[in-house]
């Protein structure tokens, strides 16, 4: 049986692990096998809020911070396509993502859900509306990842599988957005911040069950962001940012190195 690359690429570090503490052959050490990456998903992969976007990218706005190319310089696959896009919603990946997969292709992670579950509107409305209506706009949501979210997942999770039928898949969730407790002034009362962290649990609960019945591997990155979320004292994701507001509730730069870089790399 023939060992897929990623095998290939384990026992080739781990040949240059065993080189490397008998002093042997640092050429042979430095070999691995050949990957090759794609990253697809929405703005929580093309780094929005982090900064430094490549102006080729337009309004997809992938940054130079984003977790997929961080792990890019960190790794130096022999090919790597950065497809991720702000905004994007489940039927955007599947007609404008793709191209670059194949039978070839060995490693793919993924965001995506959060804005097909209406995420900047929740947000939208809790910040300029009554806590009733928040609550209730949360709870319209959770509703739409009950009886919508799963059937788009699939649709996309099968398109990857189809175009890449070897890839190992990464699926990474979303973090909770604040911290609970304590006299944080966010605009949105404790009972509102509560309900916009279960929603967000809400979210990465579907997304992992669609994720794992295609065989996919999911990676939670709450607990990367645990300590790091709004209202703490070293925050890695935007609040409202009425400068910029496509930035808020964003990952900042620390939050894609810090959060997101190793809760892909511990699933890889």
């Amino acid at each position: 049986m023939r060992l897929s690359r990623f095998a290939a690429l384990s026992s080739s570090l781990l040949l240059g692990a065993v080189l490397a503490l008998t002093g042997a052959g640092a050429a042979q050490a430095a070999e691995t096998a050949a990957l090759d990456y794609v990253a697809l998903g929405d703005s929580y992969s093309s780094g929005v809020g982090s900064g430094s976007y490549d102006s080729a990218s337009g309004d997809c706005k992938r940054s130079t911070k984003a977790f997929p190319v961080l792990w890019k310089n960190a790794n130096a696959p022999s090919s790597f396509a950065f497809t991720a896009c702000s905004g994007a919603r489940t039927g955007d990946v599947t007609a404008n993502q793709l191209g670059p997969l194949s039978s070839a292709t060995d490693l793919v992670s993924l965001t995506i859900g959060g804005n097909d579950a209406g995420f900047a509107d929740v947000m939208t409305t809790c910040v300029l509306q009554s806590e009733a209506t928040c609550i209730s706009r949360v709870n319209q949501a959770k509703s739409y990842v009950d009886t919508t979210l799963p059937g788009k997942l699939d649709s996309v999770y099968t398109a990857i599988r189809n175009k890449a039928p070897a890839a190992h898949v990464v699926v990474l969730g979303y973090p909770r957005f604040y911290q609970l407790g304590g006299s944080c002034v966010a605009g949105l009362s404790e009972n509102e911040r509560s309900a916009i962290n279960g929603a967000s649990d809400y979210l990465n609960a579907a997304v992992a069950k669609r994720a794992a019945d295609h065989g996919y591997t999911f990676s939670s990155v709450v607990p990367a962001f645990t300590g790091h979320e709004i209202c703490s004292s070293s925050s890695w994701l935007h609040s409202v940012n009425w400068l910029n507001i496509g930035e808020s509730y964003h990952p900042t730069a620390s939050g894609q190195s810090g959060g997101y870089l190793p809760s892909f790399r511990n699933a890889v």
